[in-house]
């Protein structure tokens, strides 16, 4: 008689539909289900558990809503060359990917970063066709634009580009194109993660890049897009009412669905013959670290007062 399958406690990782599936039909044994279980607890405590995405000393703040104009261009600088770096990472992920389903996965990120919109149905893609009857130059806004389906038959606009939607965001501030996204208006620290970022995510070695792009997505879908939300809502309504949050809304939207498909991916790769699981926990771990470097940077800034421009 099949024994059952034990899952972890609700709201960690546990083991999906899919893999009691696989079980049933006898594709995996219950010897390896208890092995993948075991190890999605590690996962859970090793990444889950960082202390970067259960304590963030700097969102945590943000949140507030206190940032002054100075510590807010600052932020919307560093985030923007993070932002606009991250795609020569998500470029290399798509270059090193060992199958043409990851790498298709990889090209879904990547294309959406540089302004291809998603579309999920026929109803989607007749909401943007009258959209373009109506001769509507938001086509590319992210308060319209779609956080579901795929680029596959996507449309392209310039101004669907995450980081035009950024552009957006710091012109509210007074800062413009020329003033952020590119490695001379970063600070070290933010440098710092940009090339881990390409090190580990967009690694040649598979479970490595595994690794890290499983602790990146879990990252962003952890909570750290809503501190951000709450926070610039807030200055919105006191001080900026013009001020365009659309950038922060439609990614703290999105994300989760992110952390969802590299659940699914690592339930592919677990099981088979080269998977690594010390070199995926490595590059889980060394990724947090780079991503706790970033935003203690940022604290630190912020309480030494240390701002990259000043109007």
């Amino acid at each position: 008689m099949m024994t059952q399958v034990l899952t972890a406690d609700p709201g960690s990782l546990i083991i999906s539909s899919r893999i009691e599936e696989r079980l049933h039909q006898g594709e995996l044994t219950q010897e390896q289900v208890n092995d993948f279980q075991e190890f999605l607890v590690e996962v859970e405590q090793e990444f889950l558990q960082h202390r970067i995405i259960t304590n963030n000393s700097y969102t945590r703040w943000f949140c507030q809503g206190k940032a002054t104009d100075e510590e807010l261009r600052h932020f919307l600088q560093q985030f923007s060359v993070f932002s606009n770096q991250f795609l020569v990472a998500a470029l290399l992920k798509t270059i090193n990917s060992p199958t043409l389903q990851q790498s298709r996965t990889s090209r879904e990120i990547l294309l959406n970063e540089l302004g291809v919109i998603y579309h999920k149905s026929e109803e989607s893609s007749n909401r943007l066709a009258a959209l373009r009857e109506e001769g509507k130059a938001q086509e590319g806004d992210p308060e319209l634009v779609s956080t579901e389906g795929t680029v596959d038959g996507g449309i392209y606009r310039f101004r669907a580009a995450h980081f035009e939607w950024l552009i957006g965001v710091a012109e509210g501030l007074g800062l413009h194109y020329e003033d952020i996204g590119k490695r001379e208006h970063g600070r070290p620290t933010t440098l710092h993660f940009c090339e881990e970022l390409q090190r580990l995510y967009g690694s040649n070695d598979p479970p490595i890049a595994q690794g890290a792009s499983f602790a990146v997505e879990n990252w962003a879908a952890a909570g750290f897009w809503q501190e951000l939300e709450d926070g610039l809502k807030q200055i919105k309504q006191t001080r900026h009412p013009h001020l365009r949050l659309a950038f922060f809304t439609w990614h703290n939207r999105v994300e989760a669905q992110h952390a969802g498909h590299t659940l699914e991916e690592l339930e592919e790769v677990y099981f088979t013959p080269n998977f690594n699981r010390a070199k995926f926990m490595r590059g889980g771990r060394k990724i947090l670290e780079a991503i706790a470097v970033f935003w203690d940077g940022l604290n630190r800034d912020r309480l030494n007062r240390i701002y990259s421009i000043s109007l």
